[in-house]
């Protein structure tokens, strides 16, 4: 699913499948990266599957395969948190500096199951009264409750939401909520505490489960939208530990850093020079005496 876009090309319109031209363009760059990661590269930068799907899009709903606008509040949560992480610009001043992913913490649901470039096995596990679902990056475990209890309470709540579940003939569907308002739903800034998200599970052939999720948060977007995966099983394919927090400099490395670059602009200071540059090629700094005060060093303010 990896070479699937999440919002559809304007150019496509409401066409959910790409035409057999499309679709021969797409399989020949999949298999072409794929003998790129096979024979070139290391599993840990870029992991293919055995199939191509012909989607033009993950968002299915609204018609037009797009994530809708971002409501007010939504566009200001997501310029708050604009170069949060160790991708980002900087400063790092603190652990709220960086993502939840840079910390080994949770990537969110979404995160978990939207395609990324490596770590991208789910296990699902069903008895009688619950069905588990581990993600393999950040090994995150959900437990659906198949009892018919209720959500928790209110004031209880969790990254990856209190899930509650039912089935609907062959499909198991999955109502949660109680979620926090600190993870995203796909690369468009955190969503808030008033999200809800249905998801249905349902598998479509031995190989193959159709998932949809879909998305209802007033206070984030102008209105609710729905992704379609496919969890196609891999021959041989094992979900192994995933030991984030086990050698994991991204805190550590980038906070000494950012202490090492304020210890250079201060000499440079002292001596009268230009303050240096980052060394991650961003120019920004925030000199820390000043708290929240921004230099673009280019413009030399």
């Amino acid at each position: 699913m990896r070479g699937i876009p999440r919002d559809r090309p304007e150019n496509q319109a409401t066409r959910e499948s790409l035409t057999p031209e499309e679709f021969f363009q797409r399989a020949s760059q999949q298999q072409g990266g794929k003998d790129r990661a096979t024979k070139e590269e290391t599993f840990l930068r870029n992991e293919w599957g055995t199939r191509t799907f012909g989607y033009t899009s993950l968002v299915v709903d609204p018609p037009n395969g797009r994530v809708p606008e971002l409501t007010a509040a939504g566009k200001a949560r997501a310029q708050a948190v604009a170069g949060v992480g160790t991708f980002g610009p900087g400063p790092f001043d603190k652990f709220e500096d960086f993502t939840l992913y840079d910390r080994c913490i949770t990537r969110g649901i979404f995160g978990s199951v939207l395609p990324s470039i490596y770590g991208n096995g789910i296990r699902i596990a069903q008895s009688p009264t619950e069905v588990s679902v581990t993600y393999e990056m950040i090994h995150d475990t959900r437990i659906i409750h198949l009892d018919n209890r209720p959500h928790l309470d209110g004031s209880v709540e969790q990254y990856m939401g209190n899930a509650v579940g039912h089935w609907d003939g062959d499909t198991l569907v999955v109502e949660s909520t109680n979620f926090t308002d600190k993870t995203s739903v796909g690369a468009r800034g955190p969503h808030s505490d008033k999200l809800k998200v249905t998801e249905r599970y349902r598998r479509v052939d031995p190989d193959m489960i159709e998932y949809r999720a879909t998305i209802d948060d007033p206070a984030t977007f102008t209105a609710p939208f729905t992704y379609r995966v496919m969890f196609t099983s891999q021959p041989n394919y094992e979900v192994y530990e995933y030991s984030c927090h086990e050698g994991n400099g991204a805190v550590g490395h980038a906070l000494s850093g950012e202490r090492a670059f304020d210890k250079q602009v201060a000499e440079a200071k002292a001596k009268g020079l230009p303050v240096p540059k980052r060394g991650n090629g961003q120019n920004i700094y925030r000199a820390p005496a000043e708290g929240s005060e921004i230099f673009d060093i280019n413009a030399g303010q």
